[in-house]
């Protein structure tokens, strides 16, 4: 073999030659079980209570960790290495006359490598350097890899300059390979902890007002609760098309007919449209509906939770994103929807024909076509001019009626419905309505929706006439709401695309 670092594919050549070395020497390579006692985060965080001096190491504390190693210094008889577990690293000091000649000298010198999975029993000291160290007693392996893990190393250029390389970077690799990506930025794994206890901050939230976490089907014969265009599969026994979910809203609206005063689900929706940094096809959301409040008290709840969330995960409301630093705090500035848009652009859209919108979309440089009507039109010109200038959490209320096929008219506004977005970063984070309750009313927007679809807009609604005989069996004042997780994750754990919160987003085939 040359000079120069194998390949990878020679990596892999010789790490199973090691693992078939091991097994003959009667090593098994991969063990049921190991006793893990401590984590390293622990061990460092209460190392005086670990810590035992030279007089009293037979007395001492013993600590039995797991974990990869990711660096090592060979040094004869002895040698230390770092060992990363779920919590952090720690560095281990493993001697041939502790943990045995044969399990020093054949196995950990030469059949160990970087990103093997060991198991250490031991106790804890500090070095001469003063570092928190765990002196090994016993060793055994635990896992071995046979991928190199790209650890990113550091060397000295021709002008003398550090220079970092085989760093795992790329950012569609790490996607792809998420796994590696959680070994080697262990960035990584806090950011996906934050969600998980944002989630439960929000869970806990809700669960403390009394409302109950139902779950309602994916696989839906008619798809609904969205504008969105759905995923379509065929169920063999019963030969019948359905369609994964888009929103579970319609669902969640039966349970309120049939008699509970709040429920909310978690849900993984998911909708046939394009990647952007901003979406993915698969997605999770909350929705929450609760019997007899309106839109005005979800704006107020909404707000309390989303602090809530904030205040649990940073210990503040404010949140650093990107350039901009967030505050949670409430209340919440409200702003009309028309309002918002007339002072963006200077034209008022308030009960403006579908032809003069179009006129000013047009004459405002937004890409518009045929299939398009009045509420999407309004939409883009929204979504062009206004949203993004929204940094701080705004509440965008009273939606044009063409908008919003289930939400409640207006009650003081001829045109309009009870609706809000909170647009927070640029971008909309949570819908809510005053539900529309009314049987007769919400057959005629379902009717409008499909006459959009004949006219070739994908997205619009279907009718479905089982949740409309639900309303006729009555449904009381309901106040609804949908908040994006994803996004929602983007902002309180400061990442610039989706991609960076979802462990596994969709990608393009390799």
């Amino acid at each position: 073999m040359s000079n120069q670092e194998p390949t990878l594919s020679e990596q892999h050549e010789i790490r199973v030659e090691k693992l078939e070395k091991l097994r003959s020497a009667g090593v098994n390579p991969y063990p049921y079980e190991f006793n893990v006692t401590h984590r390293s985060k622990e061990i460092l965080d209460q190392e005086d209570s670990f810590i035992a001096d030279s007089e009293n190491q037979e007395s001492a504390e013993r600590v039995s960790v797991a974990g990869r190693v990711m660096t090592r210094r060979i040094m004869g008889k002895a040698s230390f290495f770092n060992l990363q577990d779920s919590q952090g690293t720690i560095q281990i000091y493993i001697r041939r006359d502790d943990v045995g000649v044969e399990e020093y000298n054949t196995v950990f010198k030469k059949m160990v490598d970087i990103g093997d999975i060991v198991g250490i029993k031991g106790f804890v000291f500090k070095t001469r350097t003063g570092e928190t160290t765990i002196h090994a007693e016993e060793f055994q392996l635990l896992s071995k890899t046979l991928r190199p893990i790209p650890i990113p190393k550091e060397a000295e250029d021709e002008s003398g300059e550090t220079v970092t390389y085989d760093t795992f970077a790329d950012k569609e690799q790490r996607y792809r390979q998420r796994y590696v990506d959680l070994i080697v930025n262990p960035h990584v794994r806090d950011v996906f902890r934050k969600r998980t206890e944002m989630v439960q901050a929000m869970r806990n939230f809700l669960n403390d007002h009394g409302y109950l976490e139902v779950e309602t089907p994916i696989l839906q014969p008619i798809y609904g609760g969205a504008a969105a265009k759905p995923f379509v599969t065929h169920h063999n026994a019963l030969d019948m098309k359905l369609y994964l979910r888009i929103a579970n809203e319609l669902y969640l609206k039966r349970l309120i007919v049939g008699g509970y005063d709040g429920v909310y689900e978690f849900s993984k929706d998911f909708r046939n449209e394009g990647l952007s940094r901003f979406h993915n096809p698969e997605f999770t959301q909350v929705e929450l509906y609760v019997a007899y409040k309106d839109y005005h008290w979800m704006m107020e709840f909404t707000e309390q939770m989303i602090e809530a969330v904030a205040l649990a995960l940073h210990g503040s409301t404010k949140v650093k994103s990107g350039d901009h630093e967030i505050d949670f705090k409430t209340p919440w500035k409200r702003i009309p929807m028309l309002e918002a848009i007339e002072k963006e652009t200077g034209y008022d859209l308030y009960q403006k024909s579908e032809e003069e919108i179009r006129e000013i979309a047009n004459t405002l440089h937004i890409d518009v076509d045929k299939s398009m009507g009045k509420g999407k039109l309004i939409d883009e010109i929204f979504g062009e001019h206004v949203e993004p200038k929204l940094i701080q959490p705004t509440f965008i209320t009273d939606y044009p009626i063409e908008m919003s096929p289930l939400a409640k008219k207006h009650r003081e506004k001829e045109g309009l419905v009870e609706r809000f977005e909170a647009i927070c970063n640029g971008k909309e984070i949570a819908n809510a309505f005053s539900e529309l309750n009314d049987p007769i009313d919400q057959r005629q927007r379902f009717e409008e929706q499909a006459r959009l679809r004949e006219e070739g807009d994908e997205e619009a609604m279907a009718v479905d006439e089982d949740f409309l005989r639900a309303l006729e069996y009555g449904m009381p004042p309901t106040a609804g709401l949908g908040v994006g997780i994803d996004r929602l994750a983007m902002i309180m754990t400061d990442s610039k695309s989706i991609r960076d919160v979802l462990f596994f987003p969709q990608m393009r085939p390799e």
